[in-house]
């Protein structure tokens, strides 16, 4: 289509019968635009196809429209949740006229090294950080500068005050192991990771939870694993070949699932048969390999963490007026690995 025959502002406020103004609000502040008028102009929009130009947008609104998020180094097998996040985050991010700028670091000295490359040369307008942890630096440095961030994942112990968006990992394990309670199982073990991740320490907390609260002990029961698959399937060995072996066998992630499933398969014992197992992430090799499994509503922290952004960018001191922190419940996928055929 030749650039003249393109709608502009001006072609959509004469047909809508409105202001340029009017016009500039439907895209930029609707909640200036009474409810009638919103709708006649935004279907004026939708019927043309117009588009804002980016350019000129921006010096108008000085804002960059970009979100920049940090891409960690490459996950283990089976743990694709970041990518699974990053991917709804993108689709939402770009509906509400926003675009993701992707980019990789190492660690945290590394990501904080590229901060100011981003805010100053591509003038970011906020950052959304994944796997936050214990004594993260990054969210402290953006904070000490009033850069507009929110994270996905809880500060865990960090002092910096800012949104975030969490998925509550013990409600996740509480229930998988609840599920295996009440089916009868008493000798219920964990795979979990060592003390101190933060993420790893609130999923085995709701373990520990559920089987207090059902009189359950845990005595021996409890693994930590360091590593991938091999090592979930060593773990499972040991738990296998004590005295008095478990029935059900509840981990941190589906990557140590897929070792348990592993060592059962090896036995030629059946999973949720001979011994149930539940991962957490409900990831695509716990789908084909019928591993049951937490899923982590990855949709809604995309939302949540978008309309955060928003809000974090509508106040000129983010680290002082932080949004309140967004926690999501997960639900339980069942397969055949925890005695559903399904």
């Amino acid at each position: 289509m030749a650039a003249s025959s393109r709608p502009t502002l001006e072609s959509v406020a004469r047909q809508a019968e409105v202001s340029r103004q009017t016009v500039s609000n439907v895209l930029n502040a609707p909640h200036l635009v009474r409810p009638d008028t919103l709708e006649r102009v935004q279907a004026v929009i939708a019927e043309v196809g117009y588009r804002p130009h980016r350019a000129a947008r921006t010096l108008r609104t000085r804002r960059s429209n970009l979100l920049a998020v940090p891409m960690q180094p490459a996950p283990v097998a089976g743990a694709d949740v970041l990518d699974r996040f990053l991917h709804a985050l993108t689709v939402e991010a770009q509906a509400r006229g926003n675009q993701v700028l992707l980019f990789a670091a190492a660690d945290d000295d590394a990501e904080i090294a590229v901060y100011d490359e981003l805010i100053n040369d591509h003038d970011v307008d906020a950052f959304v950080l994944t796997a936050t942890h214990i004594d993260d630096r990054r969210t402290e440095w953006l904070a000490e500068r009033n850069t507009p961030f929110v994270t996905f994942g809880r500060p865990w112990g960090a002092t910096a005050r800012h949104g975030w968006v969490d998925v509550d990992g013990a409600a996740g394990c509480a229930a998988a192991t609840q599920l295996m309670i009440e089916r009868g199982h008493q000798r219920i073990a964990f795979l979990g990771w060592p003390d101190g991740s933060g993420v790893g320490d609130d999923r085995r907390s709701g373990y520990r939870q559920a089987c207090q609260a059902a009189g359950l002990s845990v005595e021996g029961l409890e693994r930590s694993v360091v590593g991938e698959v091999e090592f979930g399937r060593s773990a499972a060995a040991e738990l296998l070949d004590s005295a008095d072996p478990p029935t059900a066998i509840v981990c941190v992630s589906d990557t140590l699932a897929l070792g348990v499933w592993t060592e059962l398969t090896a036995r030629r014992m059946v999973p949720g048969q001979d011994v149930a197992v539940i991962g957490f992430d409900n990831s695509m090799t716990a789908s084909v390999l019928g591993l049951a499994s937490v899923a982590q509503p990855l949709e809604d922290a995309a939302v949540a963490c978008t309309a955060m952004v928003d809000a974090v960018l509508s106040t000129t001191e983010p680290a002082a007026y932080p949004p309140e922190p967004v926690l999501l419940k997960p639900h339980l996928v069942l397969r055949a690995s925890s005695g559903d055929l399904r």
